[in-house]
């Protein structure tokens, strides 16, 4: 486990886990929506995003948490050697969109750009839900269906087995 990319729908707790990863494994940590927008919640250029994305994949060690945008998402899948798929029920996202929707405003959102909308970030967030997962979702099973044979897979389906990714990835799996 070098490069790993994680990924899902929105509300899945991504960056959590992607962080929690990070400090068991000790591989650097990148954020696409840190690295996609600024303080306040600004999009960086399009080429600015995608000349940092590209500086990342090229790098021996990462773990790269979000979507970023079609164009750099399946390259990011196809160079890492590990793939964690967020693939929670489509009510669980929504229930986690709702509660960063209401802690946000105590505390940031883990893996937001500092000064983030909430109100305009959440209701983004919602929007995305269904389209993501009629539309993407099932390319993304279809993805690592096929990737298992040559990737580490790691398709995490309930809240459960979020914690026994991490009992495995403590054992060393």
């Amino acid at each position: 486990m070098k490069k790993v990319a994680v990924f899902g729908n929105a509300g899945g707790g991504k960056s959590t886990l992607s962080k929690k990863l990070s400090q068991i494994t000790g591989l650097p940590l990148y954020i696409l929506d840190k690295i996609q927008y600024q303080s306040g919640g600004t999009e960086v250029p399009h080429e600015d995003y995608k000349h940092a994305h590209q500086q990342i994949l090229v790098t021996d060690r990462w773990i790269i948490d979000g979507f970023g945008c079609m164009e750099t998402l399946w390259l990011r899948l196809d160079e890492a050697d590990t793939l964690v798929f967020v693939d929670l029920p489509l009510y669980v996202h929504g229930w986690w969109v709702t509660k960063r929707l209401i802690t946000g405003y105590f505390k940031p959102p883990e893996g937001w750009p500092s000064n983030s909308p909430i109100l305009k970030s959440s209701l983004t967030s919602y929007r995305v839900l269904w389209l993501c997962y009629k539309y993407l979702t099932p390319k993304y099973r279809e993805y690592i269906e096929q990737a298992k044979s040559i990737k580490n897979v790691y398709h995490i389906r309930s809240t459960k087995q979020i914690s026994q990714f991490f009992e495995l990835v403590d054992a060393g799996d």
